[in-house]
């Protein structure tokens, strides 16, 4: 046998199979197997392989066993002369295979080889090549050197970032989302490290393969797609402690003396460097905008009150006492940035509807607290109607600034729905159409594209694949979605590539799936379209689901002496009360099936489900399948007001 594919999954199930039919049409003319290891999902992607791909060799592990361990498994019943490390979360060429071992077959010198690897708008990904972490080179790469000089032999070594990256070159390390070896090179170096649970063993191999003698290639003639999800990750502390603490591993392993202490006395500095920067920036991106309205609403406010102060109440002289200025206006601040969030005003994207309505919802608590104040503690309405119309005036301005500085997650105006093309043979191009509108992605314009450079008229397609650019600007296009049926996959890198200043995303389409795949990670939420739809996905509507379970458990608690009377199961009914308000259960939720149709969102296991709202009960699969999409799709709090007030004797059970 030639080639053994090992793929390592762990709760892509999406990824993963877009990636195996990218596997199998590249597998053409080749003698070779596929080995999926699968680390415990909890998602349904050993279903999804048994059923689409029955070829495939699965191993299901019953705990996460880590990338090496899990590699190791696939590799010790590897039968391939060549082996093949896969990340579930790509798409490989159709003839990347056949190349990639004609240039192996062609250089014995050759113990492993990696390809060119772009990002899911196509751009180039410079880890497709690296050097050794040397101490110097870890330096430079961890206080952002490499960055402020990507193109310097001293300090872009890590990335390598003087070689060209469209030409054959011998580099030190490979990356281990594509990483083909020969199978007796292992045999001789021995397996994946499992010392290394989830990185840092792509460095060690590469490094070992070098120490036997055998070189390490970097191979650009061919392409895969790789939906990363470490750029996401970048600004987790655990990723931090997990990356940075598999580099000391590595310089323990390899180097000695000086050299393994200065890299280890360096990685534990960047270790506490990287940390403290991830959490500044994760405080700075939740927190600057409320802090920044908490700031221009206070400014704003001591303002009015000191000139309503010297005009209106205190006129011959006097200003309002100093703990009016400590505590009652930052006390308004407060019940205002509350009411705002609590209205998804600070909910990514930021718009400004919501962060108005908050501040308007705030003011009517505020004047309802205020009528409930002793008359010497009320020091005026009107201070608080002018500063509800200073934070109207305001709070749009600050949003305007952040969008003109560019700032990715303020929204202005209202986000229109999004106009797709579509390419591929009439057939498939008309499924994917018709998957988009049962979608919650409810397209404003869909126009099908021909996969043929020339185009026989046709009244279905608005063009051939060669006019894409045109028609683009023509109707607006926001996202261009290929069938990877129609189009041979490195067509669809190539016109990713070519089409990439196009401000357009790229999404594709894999046969025979209800899910569409694309943009830059696999960790980035709106990147995936399914007919399961997710309504109740959205942070406001978890907020809102929450608060809810939250407020009915205490009022629950509260009257239980009353209430359990008109309970079935009084014990259950308290009992559900505390799991409730701890927040293990969920008042309402799905009902559970062994195996469902669609992917809904995950939610808590509700006490009642969505078929205690129905009149007549029914366990008819196809009912419930359907009730519970209904539910995910259109959920709002009143939905499970509903079934509570609905089946209110059952909430004990």
């Amino acid at each position: 046998m030639k080639l053994s594919v090992i793929i390592v999954n762990y709760n892509v199930e999406y990824f993963l199979e877009q990636c195996l039919y990218s596997v199998k049409r590249a597998m053409k003319g080749i003698d070779g197997e596929v080995i999926v290891v699968d680390n415990n999902s909890t998602d349904r992607s050993n279903l999804m392989v048994k059923k689409k791909f029955p070829d495939v060799r699965l191993i299901e592990n019953k705990e996460n066993l880590g990338f090496s361990k899990a590699n190791n498994q696939g590799i010790k019943i590897a039968k391939g002369e060549y082996v093949l490390l896969l990340n579930p979360d790509t798409v490989v060429e159709d003839d990347t295979f056949e190349k990639v071992i004609d240039f192996m077959e062609s250089h014995p010198d050759a113990g492993a080889l990696g390809v060119k690897m772009v990002d899911g708008s196509g751009n180039f990904l410079p880890e497709s090549k690296r050097g050794l972490p040397t101490p110097l080179t870890a330096f430079y790469k961890m206080f952002g050197l490499s960055s402020l000089f990507p193109r310097s032999k001293r300090f872009s070594k890590y990335h390598l970032g003087y070689l060209d990256e469209n030409e054959i070159h011998e580099v030190e390390i490979l990356a281990g989302a594509f990483m083909l070896i020969r199978k007796k090179v292992l045999d001789e170096i021995g397996l994946l490290d499992e010392t290394f649970f989830m990185y840092g063993e792509d460095i060690d191999l590469s490094y070992r393969i070098i120490k036997a003698g055998y070189k390490n290639y970097y191979f650009p003639k061919t392409r895969i797609i790789h939906y990363k999800g470490e750029s996401t990750k970048k600004s987790s502390v655990n990723y931090v402690l997990v990356f940075y603490n598999a580099m000391v591993i590595f310089a323990r392993k390899h180097f000695t003396g000086n050299r393994a202490r200065a890299l280890a006395q360096l990685i534990n500095i960047a270790i506490y460097f990287r940390a403290f920067m991830a959490i500044l920036s994760r405080l700075w991106n939740r927190f600057i905008l409320p802090l920044i309205d908490a700031v221009v609403l206070y400014g704003g406010l001591y303002f009015i009150a000191t000139v309503w102060a010297r005009s209106m109440i205190y006129p011959e002289g006097g200003s309002y006492p100093l703990p009016f200025f400590y505590y009652v206006i930052p006390s308004y601040i407060v019940i205002w940035l509350l009411s705002i969030y609590f209205a998804g005003g600070y909910d990514k994207p930021v718009r400004i509807k919501p962060g108005i309505i908050g501040l308007m919802a705030g003011t009517v608590v505020i004047l309802v607290f205020y009528a409930l104040l002793p008359e010497n503690m009320r020091f005026s309405r009107a201070l608080i109607l002018l500063g509800t119309a200073w934070g109207i005036i305001i709070l749009p301005v600050v949003r305007m600034l952040f969008y003109w500085m560019k700032v990715p997650w303020i929204q202005w105006g209202e986000k229109h729905n999004k106009r797709f093309l579509i390419i591929g043979d009439k057939e498939e191009a008309q499924r994917v159409s018709d998957l988009l509108n049962s979608s919650s992605v409810k397209p404003e314009f869909i126009a099908l594209v021909s996969p043929d450079e020339k185009l026989e008229k046709d009244e279905v397609f608005v063009g051939s694949i060669s006019q894409v650019i045109d028609i683009i600007s023509i109707y607006n296009i926001d996202e261009v979605i290929f069938c990877s049926k129609s189009i041979p996959h490195q067509t669809i890198i190539d016109k990713m590539t070519e089409w990439k200043d196009a401000d357009v995303v790229y999404k594709i389409a894999p046969e025979d799936s209800l899910m569409i795949i694309g943009s830059h990670s696999i960790h980035t939420k709106g990147d995936l379209y399914t007919v399961d739809i997710s309504g109740i996905d959205t942070p406001i509507n978890r907020r809102n689901k929450r608060l809810l379970d939250f407020f009915l458990s205490v009022i629950f608690l509260l009257f239980y002496p009353a209430l359990f009377l008109f309970q079935k199961h009084p014990g259950g009914f308290f009992s559900n009360i505390f799991s409730v308000l701890v927040g293990k259960k969920s008042w309402v939720g799905y009902y559970e099936l062994s195996q469902s149709e669609y992917h809904l969102p995950k939610i808590k296991k509700g006490v009642l489900t969505t078929v205690d709202g129905m009149k007549i009960k029914s366990e008819d699969r196809d009912v419930v399948e359907k009730l519970n999409l209904i539910y995910a799709r259109d959920y709002t709090v009143l939905k499970d007001m509903n079934i509570i007030l609905y089946a209110f004797r059952e909430l004990g059970k």
